[in-house]
Protein backbone atom coordinates (compact mmCIF):
# COMPACT_ATOMS: atom_id res chain seq x y z
CA UNK A 1 0.00 0.00 0.00
CA UNK A 2 1.57 3.04 -1.36
CA UNK A 3 -0.71 6.01 0.36
CA UNK A 4 -2.72 6.82 3.23
CA UNK A 5 -5.65 8.84 4.30
CA UNK A 6 -3.80 9.25 7.82
CA UNK A 7 -1.21 11.95 7.87
CA UNK A 8 0.64 13.20 11.23
CA UNK A 9 1.36 17.71 10.96
CA UNK A 10 2.57 19.52 13.53
CA UNK A 11 1.13 22.81 14.52
CA UNK A 12 5.11 24.86 15.36
CA UNK A 13 5.15 27.23 18.34
CA UNK A 14 8.00 29.23 17.01
CA UNK A 15 8.86 28.73 13.07
CA UNK A 16 11.81 30.46 11.95
CA UNK A 17 14.92 30.47 10.44
CA UNK A 18 17.69 27.33 11.38
CA UNK A 19 20.83 28.49 11.19
CA UNK A 20 22.43 24.94 12.24
CA UNK A 21 19.93 23.19 9.00
CA UNK A 22 21.69 26.12 6.56
CA UNK A 23 24.63 24.50 6.56
CA UNK A 24 24.36 22.25 4.11
CA UNK A 25 19.83 23.08 2.76
CA UNK A 26 20.78 25.31 -0.32
CA UNK A 27 16.67 25.55 -0.33
CA UNK A 28 16.45 27.85 3.19
CA UNK A 29 17.04 31.38 2.63
CA UNK A 30 16.68 34.04 5.75
CA UNK A 31 13.54 36.29 4.38
CA UNK A 32 14.76 38.22 7.69
CA UNK A 33 11.27 39.03 8.67
CA UNK A 34 10.13 39.37 11.52
CA UNK A 35 6.67 38.25 11.14
CA UNK A 36 7.91 35.04 10.03
CA UNK A 37 6.21 32.70 12.98
CA UNK A 38 2.97 34.51 12.31
CA UNK A 39 2.77 34.16 8.75
CA UNK A 40 3.72 30.22 9.00
CA UNK A 41 1.00 29.42 11.41
CA UNK A 42 -1.18 31.01 8.70
CA UNK A 43 -0.11 29.15 6.17
CA UNK A 44 0.11 25.67 8.26
CA UNK A 45 -3.74 25.84 8.98
CA UNK A 46 -4.91 26.79 5.46
CA UNK A 47 -3.01 23.83 4.77
CA UNK A 48 -4.32 21.34 6.97
CA UNK A 49 -7.61 23.37 6.23
CA UNK A 50 -7.36 22.18 2.68
CA UNK A 51 -6.71 18.78 3.24
CA UNK A 52 -9.35 18.01 5.39
CA UNK A 53 -11.84 19.52 3.03
CA UNK A 54 -11.01 16.85 1.61
CA UNK A 55 -11.98 14.48 3.66
CA UNK A 56 -7.76 13.53 4.62
CA UNK A 57 -7.69 12.73 8.18
CA UNK A 58 -5.09 15.49 9.66
CA UNK A 59 -3.73 14.36 13.30
CA UNK A 60 -2.32 18.02 14.52
CA UNK A 61 -0.12 17.95 17.14
CA UNK A 62 0.58 21.48 18.50
CA UNK A 63 4.09 21.85 19.06
CA UNK A 64 5.53 22.68 22.66
CA UNK A 65 7.33 26.29 23.14
CA UNK A 66 9.99 24.16 24.94
CA UNK A 67 12.38 22.40 24.16
CA UNK A 68 12.70 25.32 21.08
CA UNK A 69 12.20 23.46 18.23
CA UNK A 70 12.47 25.93 14.81
CA UNK A 71 12.01 23.24 12.52
CA UNK A 72 9.59 20.64 13.90
CA UNK A 73 6.85 21.62 11.28
CA UNK A 74 9.08 19.07 9.15
CA UNK A 75 7.99 15.69 11.41
CA UNK A 76 8.48 13.20 8.82
CA UNK A 77 12.63 13.64 8.78
CA UNK A 78 12.46 12.42 12.86
CA UNK A 79 9.67 9.77 12.04
CA UNK A 80 8.01 7.18 10.28
CA UNK A 81 5.15 4.67 10.77
CA UNK A 82 4.75 1.74 9.36
CA UNK A 83 1.33 -0.94 8.23
CA UNK A 84 2.68 -3.87 10.82
CA UNK A 85 2.68 -1.01 13.95
CA UNK A 86 6.06 0.09 13.64
CA UNK A 87 7.57 3.45 14.30
CA UNK A 88 10.93 4.19 13.20
CA UNK A 89 13.18 6.79 14.54
CA UNK A 90 15.47 8.68 12.62
CA UNK A 91 18.94 10.36 13.19
CA UNK A 92 19.24 13.71 12.59
CA UNK A 93 22.13 16.56 11.61
CA UNK A 94 21.00 19.56 13.42
CA UNK A 95 21.05 18.90 17.21
CA UNK A 96 18.15 21.47 17.96
CA UNK A 97 16.36 19.14 15.37
CA UNK A 98 16.80 16.06 17.56
CA UNK A 99 14.79 17.82 19.99
CA UNK A 100 11.79 17.49 17.78
CA UNK A 101 11.21 13.83 19.46
CA UNK A 102 8.40 14.92 21.94
CA UNK A 103 6.94 12.59 24.32
CA UNK A 104 3.82 14.54 23.23
CA UNK A 105 3.94 13.65 19.70
CA UNK A 106 3.34 10.27 20.16
CA UNK A 107 1.44 10.10 23.05
CA UNK A 108 -1.13 11.72 20.85
CA UNK A 109 -0.38 9.14 18.18
CA UNK A 110 -0.87 6.49 20.51
CA UNK A 111 -4.36 7.55 21.55
CA UNK A 112 -5.64 7.07 17.71
CA UNK A 113 -3.24 4.61 16.57
CA UNK A 114 -2.09 0.86 17.68
CA UNK A 115 1.61 0.92 18.19
CA UNK A 116 3.14 -2.21 18.68
CA UNK A 117 6.92 -1.96 18.10
CA UNK A 118 9.91 0.75 17.42
CA UNK A 119 12.67 0.35 15.83
CA UNK A 120 15.52 3.34 17.11
CA UNK A 121 18.09 4.52 14.79
CA UNK A 122 19.05 7.40 16.59
CA UNK A 123 22.26 6.17 18.18
CA UNK A 124 23.71 6.53 15.40
CA UNK A 125 23.50 10.48 15.93
CA UNK A 126 26.82 10.00 18.49
CA UNK A 127 28.51 8.01 15.24
CA UNK A 128 27.82 11.69 13.02
CA UNK A 129 25.62 9.15 10.87
CA UNK A 130 22.22 10.48 9.70
CA UNK A 131 19.18 9.56 8.19
CA UNK A 132 16.57 11.96 8.35
CA UNK A 133 13.75 9.94 7.64
CA UNK A 134 11.11 10.22 4.59
CA UNK A 135 13.54 13.40 3.49
CA UNK A 136 16.55 11.33 2.84
CA UNK A 137 14.39 8.42 1.62
CA UNK A 138 11.74 8.30 -0.80
CA UNK A 139 9.81 5.05 -0.41
CA UNK A 140 7.98 2.66 -2.84
CA UNK A 141 5.90 1.31 -0.18
CA UNK A 142 4.51 -1.32 -2.03
CA UNK A 143 7.43 -2.83 -3.83
CA UNK A 144 9.58 -1.94 -0.38
CA UNK A 145 12.09 0.22 -1.95
CA UNK A 146 13.90 2.91 -0.83
CA UNK A 147 15.43 5.43 -3.04
CA UNK A 148 18.09 7.49 -1.21
CA UNK A 149 20.16 10.06 -2.65
CA UNK A 150 23.69 10.61 -0.35
CA UNK A 151 24.38 13.62 1.35
CA UNK A 152 26.03 14.70 4.88
CA UNK A 153 22.11 13.87 5.98
CA UNK A 154 22.04 10.75 4.41
CA UNK A 155 24.58 8.09 5.16
CA UNK A 156 24.71 4.51 3.23
CA UNK A 157 25.37 2.86 6.11
CA UNK A 158 22.43 4.08 7.71
CA UNK A 159 20.19 3.02 4.51
CA UNK A 160 21.26 -0.30 4.65
CA UNK A 161 20.68 -0.85 8.59
CA UNK A 162 16.89 0.64 7.87
CA UNK A 163 16.42 -1.67 4.95
CA UNK A 164 17.50 -4.63 6.89
CA UNK A 165 15.48 -4.08 9.76
CA UNK A 166 12.11 -2.78 7.69
CA UNK A 167 12.74 -5.15 4.39
CA UNK A 168 13.71 -2.73 1.95
CA UNK A 169 15.97 -2.67 -1.19
CA UNK A 170 18.29 0.46 -1.42
CA UNK A 171 18.49 2.50 -4.49
CA UNK A 172 21.63 4.58 -3.94
CA UNK A 173 22.46 7.26 -6.33
CA UNK A 174 24.56 10.79 -5.75
CA UNK A 175 22.24 14.02 -6.61
CA UNK A 176 23.61 17.59 -7.28
CA UNK A 177 21.99 20.72 -7.54
CA UNK A 178 23.25 23.05 -10.32
CA UNK A 179 26.73 24.23 -8.78
CA UNK A 180 27.41 20.72 -8.25
CA UNK A 181 26.60 20.67 -4.26
CA UNK A 182 24.69 17.69 -3.06
CA UNK A 183 21.21 17.95 -2.60
CA UNK A 184 20.38 17.69 1.47
CA UNK A 185 17.18 15.07 1.26
CA UNK A 186 15.81 13.21 -1.90
CA UNK A 187 12.55 14.05 -1.61
CA UNK A 188 12.93 17.52 -2.91
CA UNK A 189 14.22 15.89 -6.01
CA UNK A 190 11.58 13.20 -6.54
CA UNK A 191 8.26 11.95 -5.33
CA UNK A 192 6.92 8.41 -5.74
CA UNK A 193 3.13 7.43 -6.33
CA UNK A 194 1.68 4.51 -7.06
CA UNK A 195 1.56 4.49 -10.29
CA UNK A 196 3.88 7.21 -10.95
CA UNK A 197 7.15 9.13 -9.83
CA UNK A 198 7.88 12.71 -10.82
CA UNK A 199 12.31 12.94 -10.21
CA UNK A 200 14.55 15.94 -11.39
CA UNK A 201 16.62 13.01 -13.89
CA UNK A 202 19.55 15.90 -14.46
CA UNK A 203 20.21 16.11 -11.48
CA UNK A 204 21.67 12.58 -11.30
CA UNK A 205 25.22 13.28 -13.23
CA UNK A 206 26.17 9.80 -13.03
CA UNK A 207 24.83 8.07 -15.90
CA UNK A 208 25.00 4.39 -14.76
CA UNK A 209 23.57 5.83 -11.64
CA UNK A 210 20.21 7.29 -13.71
CA UNK A 211 19.90 4.55 -15.12
CA UNK A 212 19.66 2.50 -11.80
CA UNK A 213 17.16 4.75 -11.09
CA UNK A 214 15.19 4.85 -14.11
CA UNK A 215 15.00 1.18 -14.29
CA UNK A 216 13.90 0.73 -11.14
CA UNK A 217 11.32 2.58 -11.43
CA UNK A 218 9.79 1.73 -14.49
CA UNK A 219 10.00 -1.81 -13.64
CA UNK A 220 8.33 -1.68 -10.59
CA UNK A 221 5.28 -0.03 -13.01
CA UNK A 222 5.52 3.81 -12.77
CA UNK A 223 5.09 6.29 -15.46
CA UNK A 224 8.35 8.79 -15.42
CA UNK A 225 6.91 12.99 -15.09
CA UNK A 226 10.62 14.51 -15.46
CA UNK A 227 11.12 18.02 -14.00
CA UNK A 228 14.05 20.42 -14.75
CA UNK A 229 16.47 22.42 -12.23
CA UNK A 230 14.01 25.07 -12.43
CA UNK A 231 10.69 23.70 -11.61
CA UNK A 232 13.05 21.56 -8.61
CA UNK A 233 13.82 24.79 -6.81
CA UNK A 234 10.49 25.54 -6.99
CA UNK A 235 9.71 22.49 -5.00
CA UNK A 236 8.27 20.44 -8.05
CA UNK A 237 9.84 17.39 -6.42
CA UNK A 238 8.69 17.51 -2.76
CA UNK A 239 5.01 16.33 -3.31
CA UNK A 240 3.01 13.60 -1.97
CA UNK A 241 0.54 10.98 -2.94
CA UNK A 242 -2.35 10.54 -0.41
CA UNK A 243 -5.96 9.30 -0.71
CA UNK A 244 -8.75 10.40 1.22
CA UNK A 245 -11.13 8.07 3.61
CA UNK A 246 -13.23 7.22 0.90
CA UNK A 247 -9.86 6.15 -1.29
CA UNK A 248 -9.80 8.76 -3.45
CA UNK A 249 -5.82 9.70 -4.28
CA UNK A 250 -4.42 13.44 -4.41
CA UNK A 251 -0.70 14.68 -5.06
CA UNK A 252 -0.27 17.45 -2.61
CA UNK A 253 2.16 20.24 -3.25
CA UNK A 254 2.47 23.88 -2.86
CA UNK A 255 1.29 26.45 -4.91
CA UNK A 256 5.09 27.12 -6.06
CA UNK A 257 5.36 23.74 -7.42
CA UNK A 258 1.84 23.64 -8.91
CA UNK A 259 2.57 27.11 -10.49
CA UNK A 260 6.11 25.72 -11.85
CA UNK A 261 4.64 22.73 -13.73
CA UNK A 262 3.94 22.91 -17.52
CA UNK A 263 0.27 22.35 -18.73
CA UNK A 264 1.36 18.76 -19.62
CA UNK A 265 3.00 18.25 -16.60
CA UNK A 266 -0.81 18.69 -15.01
CA UNK A 267 -2.89 16.82 -17.60
CA UNK A 268 -0.22 13.46 -16.62
CA UNK A 269 -0.42 14.06 -12.90
CA UNK A 270 -3.86 14.76 -13.26
CA UNK A 271 -4.65 11.18 -15.07
CA UNK A 272 -3.52 9.29 -12.49
CA UNK A 273 -4.95 11.96 -9.53
CA UNK A 274 -6.06 15.44 -8.94
CA UNK A 275 -3.77 17.74 -7.63
CA UNK A 276 -4.02 19.89 -3.90
CA UNK A 277 -1.72 22.85 -3.70
CA UNK A 278 -1.68 25.87 -1.37
CA UNK A 279 0.48 28.78 -1.15
CA UNK A 280 3.26 28.10 2.14
CA UNK A 281 5.76 29.92 0.59
CA UNK A 282 7.08 31.65 4.19
CA UNK A 283 7.58 27.95 5.09
CA UNK A 284 9.41 26.93 1.70
CA UNK A 285 11.81 30.18 1.66
CA UNK A 286 13.00 30.10 5.62
CA UNK A 287 12.98 26.16 6.15
CA UNK A 288 13.97 24.97 2.72
CA UNK A 289 11.34 22.53 2.72
CA UNK A 290 7.82 22.42 1.51
CA UNK A 291 4.61 20.36 1.46
CA UNK A 292 5.87 16.74 1.39
CA UNK A 293 7.89 17.88 4.19
CA UNK A 294 5.43 19.15 6.74
CA UNK A 295 3.29 15.72 6.07
CA UNK A 296 4.20 12.43 8.41
CA UNK A 297 2.24 9.77 7.13
CA UNK A 298 0.40 7.26 9.34
CA UNK A 299 0.34 3.64 8.24
CA UNK A 300 -0.57 2.53 11.73
CA UNK A 301 -3.54 0.08 12.16
CA UNK A 302 -6.50 2.37 13.65
CA UNK A 303 -7.62 1.75 17.06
Amino acid sequence: MQTTSHILMIRPHHFDFNNETAVNNSFQINSGDRSVPEKALIEFDQLVTTLQSYDIDVTVVQDTAEPYTPDSIFPNNWISFHSDGTICLYPMFAENRRRERKPTVLLQIASKFELTNKVDFTEQEERKRFLEGTGSMVLDRAHKIAYACLSIRTDENVLQQFCDEMGYSPIVFEAVDEKGYPIYHTNVMMCVADQFAVICLESIRNEDEKEKVLQSLLGSGKTIIPISYEQMNHFAGNMLQVENEMGTKYLVMSSQAFKSLSNDQILQINHFNKIIHSDISTIETNGGGSARCMIAEVFLPLK
